[in-house]
Protein backbone atom coordinates (compact mmCIF):
# COMPACT_ATOMS: atom_id res chain seq x y z
CA UNK A 1 0.00 0.00 0.00
CA UNK A 2 1.82 3.50 -0.84
CA UNK A 3 1.59 5.62 1.66
CA UNK A 4 3.15 9.05 2.37
CA UNK A 5 3.38 10.42 6.15
CA UNK A 6 4.47 13.86 6.68
CA UNK A 7 5.27 14.70 10.60
CA UNK A 8 7.13 17.95 11.99
CA UNK A 9 4.88 20.37 11.87
CA UNK A 10 3.55 22.71 14.49
CA UNK A 11 3.55 26.23 16.69
CA UNK A 12 6.31 28.23 16.23
CA UNK A 13 7.38 32.05 16.68
CA UNK A 14 8.23 34.08 13.84
CA UNK A 15 12.13 33.85 12.95
CA UNK A 16 12.06 29.87 14.19
CA UNK A 17 12.68 27.21 12.68
CA UNK A 18 11.17 23.47 11.64
CA UNK A 19 11.85 20.68 10.13
CA UNK A 20 9.30 18.97 8.03
CA UNK A 21 9.06 15.29 7.01
CA UNK A 22 8.01 13.01 4.60
CA UNK A 23 8.08 9.20 5.11
CA UNK A 24 7.56 6.82 2.40
CA UNK A 25 6.08 3.31 2.60
CA UNK A 26 4.50 0.65 0.39
CA UNK A 27 7.19 1.97 -2.56
CA UNK A 28 10.75 3.56 -3.16
CA UNK A 29 11.22 6.70 -3.58
CA UNK A 30 14.62 6.45 -5.60
CA UNK A 31 12.50 7.22 -8.62
CA UNK A 32 10.16 9.44 -7.49
CA UNK A 33 10.43 13.62 -7.78
CA UNK A 34 8.96 15.09 -4.09
CA UNK A 35 7.10 17.88 -3.73
CA UNK A 36 6.27 19.70 -0.80
CA UNK A 37 2.71 21.82 -1.34
CA UNK A 38 0.82 24.20 1.16
CA UNK A 39 -2.69 25.68 1.58
CA UNK A 40 -3.47 28.23 3.93
CA UNK A 41 -7.59 28.40 4.95
CA UNK A 42 -9.16 30.63 1.82
CA UNK A 43 -6.00 30.34 -0.54
CA UNK A 44 -5.28 27.61 -2.99
CA UNK A 45 -2.86 24.97 -2.76
CA UNK A 46 0.92 26.77 -3.68
CA UNK A 47 3.62 24.58 -5.06
CA UNK A 48 6.82 25.25 -2.24
CA UNK A 49 9.76 23.09 -2.88
CA UNK A 50 10.21 19.76 -5.03
CA UNK A 51 13.80 17.71 -5.78
CA UNK A 52 14.13 15.61 -8.79
CA UNK A 53 14.82 11.89 -9.06
CA UNK A 54 17.37 12.16 -11.28
CA UNK A 55 20.06 14.26 -10.16
CA UNK A 56 18.50 15.80 -6.45
CA UNK A 57 18.16 19.16 -8.47
CA UNK A 58 15.34 21.42 -6.73
CA UNK A 59 13.12 23.88 -6.85
CA UNK A 60 11.47 26.59 -4.56
CA UNK A 61 8.74 29.41 -5.02
CA UNK A 62 10.37 32.37 -4.76
CA UNK A 63 8.65 33.42 -0.80
CA UNK A 64 10.75 30.63 0.43
CA UNK A 65 14.05 30.93 -1.57
CA UNK A 66 16.92 31.22 0.86
CA UNK A 67 14.85 30.15 3.88
CA UNK A 68 13.52 26.21 2.91
CA UNK A 69 15.81 23.99 1.68
CA UNK A 70 14.82 20.54 0.44
CA UNK A 71 16.59 17.45 0.45
CA UNK A 72 16.17 13.88 0.37
CA UNK A 73 17.48 10.54 1.91
CA UNK A 74 16.73 7.58 0.03
CA UNK A 75 18.33 4.80 2.32
CA UNK A 76 15.28 5.97 4.98
CA UNK A 77 12.82 6.42 2.18
CA UNK A 78 12.27 10.14 3.72
CA UNK A 79 12.23 13.55 2.44
CA UNK A 80 12.97 16.80 4.50
CA UNK A 81 11.92 20.20 4.37
CA UNK A 82 14.09 22.64 6.53
CA UNK A 83 12.21 25.75 7.21
CA UNK A 84 14.00 28.31 9.04
CA UNK A 85 13.09 32.09 9.39
CA UNK A 86 9.84 31.19 9.42
CA UNK A 87 7.22 33.86 8.70
CA UNK A 88 3.19 34.16 9.94
CA UNK A 89 2.63 34.36 5.49
CA UNK A 90 3.93 30.70 5.93
CA UNK A 91 0.88 29.17 8.17
CA UNK A 92 -0.78 26.52 6.27
CA UNK A 93 -0.95 22.56 5.95
CA UNK A 94 1.90 21.24 4.26
CA UNK A 95 2.05 18.50 1.95
CA UNK A 96 4.21 15.79 0.22
CA UNK A 97 3.20 13.98 -2.56
CA UNK A 98 5.21 12.16 -5.69
CA UNK A 99 5.59 12.52 -9.18
CA UNK A 100 7.13 9.25 -11.42
CA UNK A 101 9.37 11.30 -13.10
CA UNK A 102 12.83 12.56 -13.46
CA UNK A 103 12.51 16.15 -12.80
CA UNK A 104 10.56 17.83 -10.18
CA UNK A 105 7.84 21.02 -11.22
CA UNK A 106 5.75 23.06 -8.60
CA UNK A 107 2.57 22.02 -10.50
CA UNK A 108 -0.16 19.45 -8.17
CA UNK A 109 -1.39 17.93 -11.28
CA UNK A 110 1.91 16.84 -12.25
CA UNK A 111 1.99 14.55 -8.38
CA UNK A 112 0.04 11.27 -7.96
CA UNK A 113 0.30 10.39 -4.49
CA UNK A 114 -0.30 12.81 -1.76
CA UNK A 115 0.45 12.81 2.02
CA UNK A 116 -2.47 13.77 4.67
CA UNK A 117 -0.45 16.88 5.78
CA UNK A 118 0.68 18.65 8.75
CA UNK A 119 -0.14 21.85 10.03
CA UNK A 120 2.58 24.83 10.38
CA UNK A 121 1.48 27.64 12.43
CA UNK A 122 4.09 30.77 12.93
CA UNK A 123 2.68 32.90 15.46
CA UNK A 124 3.94 34.68 18.28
Amino acid sequence: QVQLVESGGGLVQPGGSLRLSCAASGFTLDYYAIGWFRQAPGKEREGVSCISSSDGSTNYTDSVKGRFTISRDNAKNTVYLQMNSLKPEDTAVYYCATALLPFCYLVAKEYDYWGQGTQVTVSS
